[in-house]
């Protein structure tokens, strides 16, 4: 099978960094997006012809998540030169999906795209901008700086609550945490021991960035929510996560990788 308006920073007090930014040169990157899948028959081809036609160089990898409603042979149909299709052996959740297509990945910039119709590709240019110009290493698609659209009130409220701990127990001030546009310079991402398996990704990776230093920028961007009726997945239990998730990794440090390997 085929394996195949203007940006607002976020920065709180002088933060340490990987790398200097700022003045470095700009640099020109090729973008891999990482496509988490899990029983999207009713989008997922939508969605990909999307990301296909954003005006950005990029490889795209899809990580099926064991769909059982024909999600798998459809996308075994859409793989191509510039889209590789990874079927998990069952469903694994979110987290274990990127952790598996990061291991394939060959852009310097890496973006997390849901397959759910909710975000907008044409936006990529925007959000990879930043790090092209040497301005950040990771940049974060906001949407309460942009626009939101059928935001359920109960999504909205927990949204709120996550960025608010992330600015109090990380000192960093985010205005959405929660948000599936996260873009990683691909050796920072990579650098980073998750453990993580289903939707705590967010909360998690968010906190190991703020915990090492790195500098966050928030962009802009528009957002359409959809029903549960329409597919919507997450839901108040994986609220309850992401909080203890922010939790956990302000109290306790990174695993080693033997200790991660025992976990998985």
């Amino acid at each position: 099978m085929p394996l195949d308006r203007a940006s607002e920073s976020v920065s709180g007090p002088p933060r340490v960094t990987a790398a200097r930014v700022g003045n470095e040169a700009r640099v020109k990157t090729r973008l891999t997006v990482i496509m988490p899948v899990y029983n999207e028959r009713d989008t997922v081809v939508d969605v990909l012809g999307r990301v296909r036609r954003s005006p950005i160089a990029k490889e795209i990898i899809i990580v099926d998540d064991g769909s059982t409603d024909g999600t798998s042979e459809m996308l075994d149909r859409l793989a191509g030169d510039d889209v590789r299709v990874i079927h998990q052996p069952r469903n694994m959740g979110k987290g274990m999906a990127i952790r598996r297509a990061l291991a394939e990945v060959s852009g310097d910039v890496v973006i997390i795209q849901d397959a759910d119709g909710e975000y907008d590709p044409a936006e990529y240019p925007k959000l990879v901008a930043p790090i092209e110009a040497g301005e950040a290493q990771v940049v974060y698609g906001s949407r309460f700086r942009g626009s939101i659209e059928n935001m359920r009130w109960p999504n909205y409220v927990i949204n709120r609550v996550l960025a608010w701990m992330v600015r109090v127990l990380y000192g960093v001030p985010l205005t959405d945490e929660a948000t599936c546009y996260k873009v990683f310079r691909a050796d920072v991402l990579k650098s980073i021991p998750l453990e993580c398996t289903g939707f705590e990704f967010c909360p998690e990776v968010t906190a190991k960035v703020a915990k090492r230093g790195y500098r966050i920028q928030e962009v802009p961007i528009t957002y359409r929510g959809r029903s549960r009726r329409e597919g919507k997945k997450i839901g108040w239990k994986d609220g309850v996560k992401a909080i203890w998730t922010l939790l956990k990794y302000r109290l306790v440090g990174e695993r080693s990788e033997e200790d991660r390997e025992c976990r998985t």
